[in-house]
């Protein structure tokens, strides 16, 4: 279990940042970016499930899912380097992408059928969601270049995960908004 008890070191006041496995690296790196990133995707959905009021499945559902936020940030914060630690670092795991999954068909099965792309909008958790959706997308965005980078290793259950949690972001502010109904609906050339 983490504990903290003091808030501020001073140790970042030369612009780096320590990984949970112990090496400092600057704070514009690609992977403290990354994991900062999810940190940001998990904020803005605890200011979505504020506005959840009615909504208890879907509040559990991103409740579990702020928790795994925190499980990827610490796997993105503890690279791997390809030898074996001398602690088990936490990871992403498939039973983790497979309960997003489940999520995601649950909530699905009771919407409206799209005609067109979804602007975000609508009730006030819709909005926030997406907002939290397109900051995933960001990090889903960042973890790829980052895998891509020599030297850099990203989980393939990582990646899985937050491309998922994308899905669900964007099914669950549908779900918010009267499961569909109250859907604010992109019509293609209207201002012309």
């Amino acid at each position: 279990m983490v504990k903290l008890n003091k808030i501020y070191t001073k140790t970042g006041d030369d612009g780096t940042t320590a990984l949970v496995s112990g090496p400092r690296r600057q704070k514009d790196d690609l992977r403290v970016e990354a994991y900062g990133t999810i940190d940001e995707a998990n904020s803005a959905i605890g200011v979505a499930r504020l506005h959840m009021q009615g909504m208890p499945i879907l509040d559990t559902m991103l409740m579990s899912i702020q928790n795994d936020l925190f499980d990827l940030g610490a796997d993105l914060a503890t690279p791997d380097t390809g030898e074996k630690p001398e602690y088990e670092p936490l990871r992403i795991v498939e039973t983790q992408v497979a309960r997003i999954e489940a999520d995601i068909d649950q909530l699905n099965a009771d919407l409206q059928p799209l005609k067109s792309f979804v602007l975000p909008g609508g009730h006030s958790a819709a909005a926030h969601l997406h907002l939290a959706r397109t900051i995933t997308r960001r990090a889903e965005r960042l973890m790829v270049t980052l895998g891509r980078t020599k030297g850099e290793i990203v989980s393939e259950a990582a990646l899985k995960y937050v491309n998922r949690l994308s899905d669900f972001l964007f099914v669950a502010a549908r779900h918010a908004n009267d499961r569909g109904l109250a859907d604010v609906l992109w019509v293609p050339g209207k201002n012309r």
